[in-house]
């Protein structure tokens, strides 16, 4: 268990709440502008896909890793030195025209990401006061969750104003301004003496249930997200709607998670619903909104259950992060929180490709009900979470 501390100003962890929202933007708003330009910049559909999983690819492998160095030598120079790479390597992409220079440019983006997101997590659980753990994941998520919908729409204007040159300028501009004032504005969070763990160690933690729930809880959720931003918009599509139509479902979904989040902290922390509550009511809304898509697929349905899916994100999210945060150790809270968001880099991957192999043998409606049995059947998985006493929140305030 997290051992109580004083509750951090908001000003001081202003910054970590920034770099979320950065690589939330970075990530989507260049994967929505390569879609919506793969023809003019002479990408094929391979080459599309690569480009598009690179990013991942570069997270899956390397947030565990720097979770684990975060660990070692402290968040904060993590968390600096990553967003510093994430606004230089940026600027490859200026030669948006060479598929080299995009490769690389996502490639190290990806990379960096990998740095100061897990860095990031930990240090809002190292930051948050006992019981207003909730409270700051939940507005951590929200303003990752502000990256996701603004992400798509900003990067189309900017690619629209300055092509993808002038894209790539302003996550460089953007990114390198987090880093100045994470550096001036953080405080150092100190690394702790930690035990010399064997293998044995680290593979009785990551299967131990305090883990393994919360992070299945966050794989399937997100899987329902990346799902559903591809495939909503391409059922509406399908049934004849409008073009902005389509495309403004996945924002619908992305705001309707990222109001949902503060919300979702705030009763994790006022102890009116349970960690096993909240993930399991999270996930089952996400599970019946991806059933209401695929059966029901008119224009009006899919806003709703895009709302629901996003009400339904927002809610598991906060509990899941919070629970880790409340049973770890805070010596090795950088590498919980580096696998724990590997588990939702591979339920990014894993939930549509679920959907569009079962789709391509059946049907996409077909597809999806697969995706929404699958995250019913982690809402009851989470019966076998161990029940954890959530803190007393302090009576102080953020100022």
């Amino acid at each position: 268990m997290t051992a109580p501390g004083p509750e951090p100003r908001t000003g001081a962890i202003a910054p970590l709440y920034a770099a979320g929202f950065v690589t939330a933007f970075g990530a989507h708003s260049i994967a929505a502008g390569l879609g919506a330009s793969s023809d003019d910049i002479g990408l094929d559909l391979l080459r599309l896909g690569a480009l598009l999983a690179i990013y991942d690819l570069a997270e899956v492998f390397l947030k565990p890793v720097f979770g684990s160095i975060a660990d070692r030598i402290g968040p904060k120079p993590v968390i600096v030195v990553g967003l510093l790479a994430f606004g230089f390597v940026s600027l490859v992409g200026v030669w948006s025209s060479s598929t080299v220079a995009l490769a690389i440019a996502r490639l190290g983006q990806g990379a960096a990401a990998s740095a100061f997101s897990p860095a990031s997590s930990a240090t809002v659980a190292r930051l948050a006061g006992a019981g207003s753990k909730g409270r700051y994941f939940g507005r951590y998520g929200s303003w990752k969750g502000l990256g996701y919908t603004l992400g798509p729409l900003l990067g189309a204007a900017l690619i629209f104003l300055g092509g993808f040159a002038l894209l790539f300028v302003c996550l460089s501009a953007v990114a390198i301004a987090t880093a100045v004032w994470v550096a001036i504005a953080l405080p150092r969070v100190e690394p702790l003496p930690r035990p010399r763990y064997t293998i044995a160690d680290l593979a009785r933690q990551t299967t131990a249930r305090g883990f393994l729930v919360p992070t299945l809880v966050l794989a399937a959720s997100t899987g329902a997200l990346g799902a559903a931003i591809g495939f909503l918009p391409a059922l509406a599509s399908s049934h004849d709607a409008p073009l902005f139509a389509s495309i403004a479902i996945a924002s619908v979904l992305a705001l309707t998670s990222a109001l949902t989040q503060p919300f979702a902290g705030r009763l994790r922390d006022s102890g009116r619903l349970s960690d096993r509550a909240g993930m399991t009511l999270g996930v089952e809304i996400v599970a019946a909104g991806i059933l209401l898509a695929a059966f029901w697929p008119s224009l009006p349905v899919l806003y709703g259950a895009a709302a629901l899916l996003g009400v339904g994100i927002g809610l598991a999210t906060p509990f899941a992060f919070a629970h880790l945060a409340d049973t770890t150790p805070p010596e090795r809270m950088g590498r919980t929180m580096g696998t724990a968001e590997l588990g939702r880099e591979l339920g990014d991957a894993g939930g549509p490709l679920l959907v569009g192999g079962v789709a391509v043998a059946a049907t996409l409606p077909i597809g999806l009900g697969a995706l929404a049995a699958v995250v019913a059947i982690t809402g009851a998985a989470t019966r076998a979470l161990p029940r954890v006493a959530v803190p007393a929140p302090p009576d102080s305030r953020p100022s």
